[in-house]
């Protein structure tokens, strides 16, 4: 014989397995088309209280990416560790690309052993189509560098800066060069994530409502427009016929 308490206990479980099963036997993934955020990720990538805090990040990410594009173009660094140091410039030079040059044979001489540090199929990549145009990617990364650093600091189409900084530092950590670039990645796919909020304190304040975006078109346009369209409904609703009410 059972206690009354396993009993009970045993009960509640019956019905609680019956809710369950009723639950999914009556449940329709297919007409839930969209999961709705949640209240922390809202608060963190869309609240503007939050603004602050990624103005934090996107300008020591902008700094960093700046400093780098502009070590390049000039052969000085503004880096808080090595401020004033020189080195060769990359472009505007007589030996434009040699820098890449040397790079990109670095990563591709990373390809041997068991496990190497850089893949095969980069390798293949940077054999096929950089070394053969090392000038364009000259330019091409340092002022790439620049106009991320510079959309980051001053937050101009913060979530577009911050995808090609990603995009860049995957290319860098797929050609063996670690350095920051698992750091500042880390920090751009949270910029990318709160690009709502991100530039909030710089010009994507005025910007991202001016632009809006493509499935919402421009948010400037459609607060004018609304009212326009209520005093359009009032002009209608003033010029039809007034009846007398029926007594």
């Amino acid at each position: 014989m059972q206690s009354p308490t396993v009993q009970s206990i045993s009960h509640a479980g019956v019905i609680q397995a019956k809710r369950v099963t009723s639950a999914l036997r009556h449940s329709n993934p297919r007409a839930a088309t969209t999961i709705p955020e949640p209240p922390l990720a809202r608060f963190l990538f869309a609240d503007r209280r939050m603004a602050w805090v990624w103005l934090i990040v996107r300008v020591y990410a902008g700094y960093e990416w700046f400093a780098a594009g502009f070590q390049k173009m000039t052969g000085t660094s503004i880096d808080i560790g090595t401020f004033g140091q020189k080195s060769t410039p990359w472009v505007f030079t007589t030996h434009t690309g040699a820098a890449i040059t040397g790079f990109s044979k670095g990563a591709i001489a990373q390809t041997a052993g068991q496990h190497p540090n850089v893949q095969g199929w980069y390798a293949s990549f940077l054999q096929t189509f950089v070394l053969p145009h090392p000038a364009f990617w000259a330019y091409l990364i340092t002022f790439g560098e620049l106009a991320v650093g510079l959309g980051l600091i001053f937050g101009i189409l913060t979530g577009i800066a911050a995808f090609f900084g990603v995009f860049m530092n995957l290319n860098y950590v797929l050609a063996g060069a670690v350095s920051t670039n698992p750091i500042l990645g880390f920090l751009g796919l949270f910029l990318i994530l709160a690009w709502r909020i991100a530039g909030y304190y710089g010009a994507d304040r005025y910007l991202l409502p001016l632009l809006g975006t493509p499935w919402t078109g421009s948010l400037v346009t459609q607060d004018v427009a609304a009212p326009q369209a209520s005093g359009q409904a009032d002009d209608i609703q003033s010029s039809l016929p007034r009846t007398a009410p029926i007594k």
